[in-house]
Protein backbone atom coordinates (compact mmCIF):
# COMPACT_ATOMS: atom_id res chain seq x y z
CA UNK A 1 0.00 0.00 0.00
CA UNK A 2 1.48 3.31 -1.04
CA UNK A 3 1.09 6.46 0.98
CA UNK A 4 -1.19 9.04 -0.50
CA UNK A 5 0.66 11.97 -1.96
CA UNK A 6 -0.64 15.27 -0.79
CA UNK A 7 -0.16 18.52 -2.63
CA UNK A 8 0.89 21.41 -0.43
CA UNK A 9 -1.78 24.05 -0.21
CA UNK A 10 -0.98 27.06 -2.27
CA UNK A 11 0.15 30.00 -0.19
CA UNK A 12 -2.66 32.51 0.03
CA UNK A 13 -1.90 36.16 -0.23
CA UNK A 14 -3.42 37.98 2.75
CA UNK A 15 -6.17 40.42 1.98
CA UNK A 16 -7.93 42.98 4.08
CA UNK A 17 -10.93 40.76 4.71
CA UNK A 18 -9.11 37.47 5.10
CA UNK A 19 -8.88 36.20 8.66
CA UNK A 20 -6.93 33.12 7.52
CA UNK A 21 -3.89 35.16 6.51
CA UNK A 22 -3.12 35.89 10.15
CA UNK A 23 -5.47 34.70 12.90
CA UNK A 24 -4.13 37.38 15.24
CA UNK A 25 -4.61 40.13 12.65
CA UNK A 26 -7.96 39.34 10.98
CA UNK A 27 -8.15 42.76 9.34
CA UNK A 28 -4.58 42.56 7.98
CA UNK A 29 -3.76 45.91 9.50
CA UNK A 30 -0.08 45.10 9.50
CA UNK A 31 0.10 43.93 5.90
CA UNK A 32 3.04 45.10 3.90
CA UNK A 33 5.23 45.67 6.97
CA UNK A 34 6.38 42.10 7.60
CA UNK A 35 8.08 39.41 5.55
CA UNK A 36 6.45 37.55 2.71
CA UNK A 37 3.44 39.84 2.55
CA UNK A 38 2.09 38.71 5.93
CA UNK A 39 0.94 41.16 8.62
CA UNK A 40 3.76 42.99 10.31
CA UNK A 41 5.17 41.34 13.40
CA UNK A 42 3.48 38.01 12.48
CA UNK A 43 0.38 38.93 14.40
CA UNK A 44 2.13 39.91 17.59
CA UNK A 45 0.85 43.46 17.32
CA UNK A 46 4.31 45.07 17.08
CA UNK A 47 4.61 45.43 13.32
CA UNK A 48 2.11 48.21 12.88
CA UNK A 49 0.97 51.21 14.83
CA UNK A 50 -2.59 50.75 13.61
CA UNK A 51 -5.11 49.44 16.12
CA UNK A 52 -8.80 48.74 15.95
CA UNK A 53 -10.73 47.78 12.82
CA UNK A 54 -9.77 50.70 10.58
CA UNK A 55 -6.65 51.42 8.60
CA UNK A 56 -5.46 54.10 11.02
CA UNK A 57 -6.97 52.71 14.21
CA UNK A 58 -8.93 54.82 16.69
CA UNK A 59 -8.63 58.61 16.69
CA UNK A 60 -6.06 60.28 18.90
CA UNK A 61 -7.10 61.66 22.28
CA UNK A 62 -6.58 65.20 20.97
CA UNK A 63 -9.18 64.64 18.24
CA UNK A 64 -11.61 62.94 20.63
CA UNK A 65 -11.35 65.77 23.18
CA UNK A 66 -11.77 68.51 20.58
CA UNK A 67 -14.74 66.68 19.03
CA UNK A 68 -16.43 66.39 22.42
CA UNK A 69 -15.80 70.06 23.12
CA UNK A 70 -17.33 71.01 19.77
CA UNK A 71 -20.49 69.21 20.89
CA UNK A 72 -20.52 71.37 24.03
CA UNK A 73 -20.04 74.53 21.94
CA UNK A 74 -22.93 73.57 19.70
CA UNK A 75 -25.17 73.12 22.74
CA UNK A 76 -24.05 76.54 23.98
CA UNK A 77 -24.88 78.09 20.61
CA UNK A 78 -28.34 76.54 20.80
CA UNK A 79 -28.82 78.25 24.17
CA UNK A 80 -27.68 81.60 22.77
CA UNK A 81 -30.05 81.11 19.83
CA UNK A 82 -32.95 80.94 22.27
CA UNK A 83 -31.83 84.20 23.91
CA UNK A 84 -31.44 85.85 20.50
CA UNK A 85 -34.96 84.72 19.57
CA UNK A 86 -36.38 86.09 22.82
CA UNK A 87 -34.65 89.43 22.21
CA UNK A 88 -35.94 89.62 18.63
CA UNK A 89 -39.51 89.11 19.87
CA UNK A 90 -39.24 91.59 22.74
CA UNK A 91 -37.08 94.28 21.12
CA UNK A 92 -40.08 96.58 20.53
CA UNK A 93 -41.75 95.95 23.89
CA UNK A 94 -40.41 99.05 25.64
CA UNK A 95 -43.54 99.76 27.76
CA UNK A 96 -43.06 103.48 27.13
CA UNK A 97 -39.47 103.33 28.34
CA UNK A 98 -36.19 103.96 26.51
CA UNK A 99 -35.45 102.23 23.22
CA UNK A 100 -32.14 100.92 21.98
CA UNK A 101 -31.43 104.16 20.13
CA UNK A 102 -31.83 106.04 23.41
CA UNK A 103 -29.43 104.01 25.54
CA UNK A 104 -26.82 102.40 23.28
CA UNK A 105 -23.55 104.33 23.13
CA UNK A 106 -21.84 103.73 19.80
CA UNK A 107 -18.35 104.68 20.93
CA UNK A 108 -18.44 102.39 23.96
CA UNK A 109 -19.70 99.43 21.94
CA UNK A 110 -17.08 100.05 19.26
CA UNK A 111 -14.30 99.88 21.86
CA UNK A 112 -15.78 96.68 23.29
CA UNK A 113 -15.85 95.09 19.87
CA UNK A 114 -12.27 96.07 19.03
CA UNK A 115 -11.04 94.68 22.35
CA UNK A 116 -12.75 91.33 21.91
CA UNK A 117 -11.77 90.89 18.27
CA UNK A 118 -8.15 91.78 19.08
CA UNK A 119 -8.23 89.27 21.93
CA UNK A 120 -9.20 86.58 19.43
CA UNK A 121 -6.15 87.51 17.35
CA UNK A 122 -3.77 87.38 20.31
CA UNK A 123 -5.33 84.10 21.40
CA UNK A 124 -4.52 82.65 17.98
CA UNK A 125 -0.94 83.89 18.24
CA UNK A 126 -0.70 82.19 21.62
CA UNK A 127 -1.85 78.95 20.05
CA UNK A 128 0.85 79.24 17.37
CA UNK A 129 3.49 79.90 20.04
CA UNK A 130 2.29 76.86 22.00
CA UNK A 131 2.60 74.68 18.90
CA UNK A 132 6.24 75.81 18.68
CA UNK A 133 6.77 75.06 22.41
CA UNK A 134 7.63 78.72 22.97
CA UNK A 135 6.84 79.16 26.67
CA UNK A 136 7.55 82.89 26.90
CA UNK A 137 5.67 83.67 23.69
CA UNK A 138 2.67 81.60 24.74
CA UNK A 139 2.38 83.28 28.13
CA UNK A 140 2.89 86.72 26.59
CA UNK A 141 0.09 86.33 24.03
CA UNK A 142 -2.25 84.69 26.52
CA UNK A 143 -1.63 87.57 28.94
CA UNK A 144 -2.50 90.02 26.16
CA UNK A 145 -5.69 88.05 25.54
CA UNK A 146 -6.58 88.30 29.22
CA UNK A 147 -5.97 92.06 29.37
CA UNK A 148 -8.17 92.69 26.33
CA UNK A 149 -10.86 90.41 27.76
CA UNK A 150 -10.76 92.31 31.07
CA UNK A 151 -11.12 95.62 29.22
CA UNK A 152 -14.14 94.27 27.36
CA UNK A 153 -15.74 92.99 30.55
CA UNK A 154 -15.02 96.21 32.44
CA UNK A 155 -16.69 98.34 29.75
CA UNK A 156 -19.72 96.06 29.73
CA UNK A 157 -20.09 96.19 33.52
CA UNK A 158 -19.81 99.97 33.36
CA UNK A 159 -22.55 100.07 30.73
CA UNK A 160 -24.86 97.97 32.87
CA UNK A 161 -24.20 100.12 35.94
CA UNK A 162 -24.96 103.35 34.04
CA UNK A 163 -28.20 101.96 32.62
CA UNK A 164 -29.40 100.81 36.03
CA UNK A 165 -28.46 104.18 37.58
CA UNK A 166 -30.53 105.94 34.89
CA UNK A 167 -33.58 103.81 35.67
CA UNK A 168 -33.17 101.57 32.61
CA UNK A 169 -32.62 98.34 34.50
CA UNK A 170 -33.89 94.92 33.45
CA UNK A 171 -37.17 95.39 35.37
CA UNK A 172 -38.11 98.52 33.36
CA UNK A 173 -39.44 96.73 30.27
CA UNK A 174 -39.43 93.43 28.43
CA UNK A 175 -36.97 94.91 25.94
CA UNK A 176 -34.48 95.75 28.67
CA UNK A 177 -35.01 92.37 30.35
CA UNK A 178 -34.11 90.56 27.14
CA UNK A 179 -31.19 92.92 26.52
CA UNK A 180 -29.65 92.36 29.96
CA UNK A 181 -30.24 88.62 29.69
CA UNK A 182 -28.58 88.22 26.28
CA UNK A 183 -25.64 90.58 26.76
CA UNK A 184 -25.20 89.48 30.37
CA UNK A 185 -25.09 85.83 29.34
CA UNK A 186 -22.27 86.59 26.91
CA UNK A 187 -20.46 88.63 29.57
CA UNK A 188 -20.74 85.74 32.02
CA UNK A 189 -19.11 83.46 29.44
CA UNK A 190 -16.28 85.97 29.02
CA UNK A 191 -15.76 86.06 32.80
CA UNK A 192 -15.59 82.26 32.94
CA UNK A 193 -13.19 82.30 29.98
CA UNK A 194 -10.89 84.73 31.79
CA UNK A 195 -10.82 82.49 34.87
CA UNK A 196 -10.06 79.53 32.61
CA UNK A 197 -7.33 81.53 30.89
CA UNK A 198 -5.64 82.37 34.20
CA UNK A 199 -5.71 78.70 35.15
CA UNK A 200 -4.20 77.68 31.82
CA UNK A 201 -1.39 80.21 32.14
CA UNK A 202 -0.53 78.93 35.62
CA UNK A 203 -0.50 75.32 34.41
CA UNK A 204 1.71 76.11 31.42
CA UNK A 205 4.12 78.12 33.58
CA UNK A 206 4.45 75.37 36.22
CA UNK A 207 4.12 72.16 34.18
CA UNK A 208 5.07 73.19 30.66
CA UNK A 209 3.57 71.79 27.46
CA UNK A 210 2.24 68.45 28.62
CA UNK A 211 -0.16 66.64 26.30
CA UNK A 212 -3.16 67.10 28.59
CA UNK A 213 -2.41 70.81 29.02
CA UNK A 214 -2.12 71.28 25.26
CA UNK A 215 -5.54 69.66 24.84
CA UNK A 216 -7.03 72.02 27.43
CA UNK A 217 -5.44 74.96 25.66
CA UNK A 218 -6.99 73.78 22.39
CA UNK A 219 -10.42 73.70 24.03
CA UNK A 220 -9.90 77.18 25.46
CA UNK A 221 -9.03 78.52 22.02
CA UNK A 222 -12.22 77.02 20.58
CA UNK A 223 -14.24 78.52 23.45
CA UNK A 224 -12.76 82.00 23.09
CA UNK A 225 -13.19 82.15 19.32
CA UNK A 226 -16.80 80.98 19.72
CA UNK A 227 -17.42 83.90 22.10
CA UNK A 228 -16.12 86.28 19.45
CA UNK A 229 -18.48 84.83 16.87
CA UNK A 230 -21.42 85.18 19.25
CA UNK A 231 -20.41 88.79 20.01
CA UNK A 232 -20.52 89.62 16.31
CA UNK A 233 -24.16 88.50 16.41
CA UNK A 234 -24.83 90.57 19.55
CA UNK A 235 -23.14 93.62 18.03
CA UNK A 236 -25.08 93.32 14.77
CA UNK A 237 -28.53 92.41 16.07
CA UNK A 238 -28.64 94.26 19.37
CA UNK A 239 -26.50 97.37 18.95
CA UNK A 240 -26.47 98.12 15.22
CA UNK A 241 -30.14 97.37 14.61
CA UNK A 242 -31.01 98.95 17.96
CA UNK A 243 -29.37 102.22 16.99
CA UNK A 244 -31.18 102.19 13.66
CA UNK A 245 -34.48 101.67 15.43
Amino acid sequence: MTAATTTPARHERPTEHSARANPHDPYALGRGHGHGGHGGGHGDGHGSEATGHGEGGPASKRIIVSYGFWIYLLSDIVMFSAFFAAYAVLATETAGGPTGADIFGRGRVAIETVCLLLSSYTCGLGSIAAARKDLAGTLRWLAATGVLGLLFLGIEIQEFALLIAEGAGPQRSAFLSSFFALVGLHGMHVAVGLLWLATMMAQIFVKGFRANIERRLLCFNLFWHALDIIWVGVFSIVYLLGNLG
